[in-house]
């Protein structure tokens, strides 16, 4: 096990947040704290202390226990038969240790066997890290560095942990590779992969990371963003969640765009409950992150990338196109990067599919610029096909994110290479809240036509769906399911959901 940096004497420590969990058996806490010797909070994380003579035994037993037991990667990679092997080896481990040393209490015991499954089967101090439900990254630059996390209320933050030596690095890099097909070597020095609970690693080697082995670890939500929480935290508004909603039960495809981490996936994955379940939905991701209400009739498709002969390989491009061939309602790609899948998606479009997706760009204006320019390429007459761009911005300073755009495609303008946009709604920073900016043009003509609904009852409609959405919030409905057993009950029977609300009964009445 990597150890901990040995406390240091700190002249002024100002206690700034402090919090503990249990991992895997194994008491934890957080102290973060201002060092008047660091530009940065100091992220201490506090475990149990082991002394040596324990340790060189929990290193026999360590052996012993991998020796008895016969397990490949795709056990690795399955996260059900992850927790079942955690279990067993915790139990075998407890019981090595009883007969070792029989004068040991069982709360210790357990706290040992939870640091060696750890070791065993995860990556050892860094796991403490990944359990930490408040860190959203977790980077090792080097070996002499201390780790580095992103926390959710603090930002960037230097922690006391440190890794043993640049073996150890590669040997984690090596062993995350090594269950998903991958392979990381000085010749082939850089790697993306992804943990056993969906968390995305990229890794690399010196001398092409020139101070030493990287490890940067994206942690995605164990518990999927729903509407609710992106409604409390602020970052959309009751009204444009309405907005959306509708947009969503009358087949209206967007793209949702923003920079790196602004939130664009949790969005996506937040407004997808909002599709009728009497559609088939297929969804296409490289890691699995979108998650849809287990009643939906619903495909996740994830790619595969080739093993180290190259063979074996299954691209986003192939599962698009073999999407289509599965009799989809709706088609949702994680993230356009290519020409060929983008003009799959797009002719998808055309075909009749409503088509949700993300994109890496800062505003409406540039995501029209990023798909009209290489890699993705496409006309300007392809992309007038997309009703409807979100913009996502993460405001780095005040650590919060927003709902930044939300604006739809009129057409290109007379002689220009461009395509004109209409912005519908726009985040104000100063106020910290998202205005109307125009009324709709495109989308009331495409309501218009797929349900006659024209622009007062489109305000109308608006204006009915907050009273749920309300609802929904203020009894703290915040599951995937939850928030989807209630749209999908309002598709049902719409009349009884709104008077359900007018009397103020609770949702549970209605989820029984």
């Amino acid at each position: 096990m990597s150890p901990l940096l040995k406390k240091e004497k700190l002249a002024k420590l100002e206690k700034q947040n402090k919090y503990s969990w249990e991992c895997d058996g194994v008491p934890v806490s957080v102290v973060i704290a201002k060092h008047d010797k660091e530009f940065v909070p100091i992220y201490e994380l506090r475990t149990p202390k082991i002394g040596v003579g324990t340790r060189a035994l929990l290193k026999n037993i360590k052996e012993n226990v991998i020796a008895s037991y016969e397990f490949g990667d795709a056990d690795m990679l399955d996260i059900s038969k992850m927790r079942k092997l955690k279990i067993i080896f915790s139990k075998k481990i407890f019981e090595i240790i009883s007969t070792e040393i029989p004068t040991i209490k069982d709360e210790n015991k357990k706290i040992l066997s939870g640091i060696l499954v750890q070791e065993m089967l995860g990556l050892g101090i860094i796991e403490f890290l990944i359990d930490d439900a408040q860190l959203e990254e977790i980077v090792v630059n080097n070996a002499t560095e201390n780790i580095w996390v992103y926390h959710k209320s603090f930002g960037w933050l230097k922690t006391n942990v440190k890794l043993t030596d640049e073996n150890e690095i590669y040997n984690f890099a090596q062993k995350i590779g090594r269950v998903v097909g991958k392979e990381i070597t000085t010749l082939n020095p850089l790697m993306d992969a992804h943990l056993v609970t969906g968390d995305r690693v990229n890794a690399s080697l010196f001398p092409i990371s020139t101070k030493g082995g990287t490890l940067t670890i994206r942690k995605f939500r164990r518990q999927p963003w729903t509407i609710t929480d992106l409604i409390e935290k602020g970052s959309l508004s009751y009204e444009v969640a309405a907005f959306i909603w509708i947009c969503m039960e009358y087949e209206i495809s967007l793209i949702v765009s923003g920079g790196t981490a602004s939130g664009k996936t949790s969005f996506l994955g937040s407004i997808l409950p909002f599709i009728p379940p009497t559609q088939r939905v297929i969804s296409i991701e490289d890691t699995r992150e979108i998650q849809l209400p287990k009643f939906l009739h619903w495909v996740p498709l994830t790619t595969r990338t080739p093993n180290p002969e190259g063979k074996g390989g299954v691209t986003m491009l192939d599962l698009l196109v073999n999407s289509l061939r599965m009799r989809p309602d709706r088609i949702v790609v994680g993230e356009i990067r290519r020409q060929k899948e983008a003009q799959v998606l797009f002719e998808a479009m055309h075909t009749g599919h409503s088509v949700y997706a993300t994109v890496h760009a800062d505003t409406a204006e540039q995501t029209t610029r990023r798909l009209t320019s290489p890699p993705i390429d496409l006309p300007v007459e392809e992309i007038e096909t997309l009703p409807l761009i979100i913009v996502m911005y993460r405001h780095r300073r005040k650590k919060v994110r927003r709902l930044f755009q939300v604006a739809e495609l009129v057409g290109s303008r007379q002689g220009e290479d461009e395509v004109s946009i209409n912005e519908i709604f726009k985040w104000d920073p100063i106020d910290d809240i998202i205005k109307s900016e125009n009324n709709s043009i495109r989308i009331v003509n495409e309501l218009r036509l797929h349900s006659g609904m024209d622009e007062s009852d489109l305000k109308q409609e608006i204006k009915r769906r907050v009273e749920i959405l309300q609802w929904i919030v203020s009894n703290d409905l915040r599951t995937v399911d939850e928030v989807g057993r209630i749209v999908s009950e309002f598709y049902y029977d719409k009349e009884k959901v709104y008077s359900l609300i007018k009397k103020k009964v609770k949702p549970s009445e209605l989820l029984k």
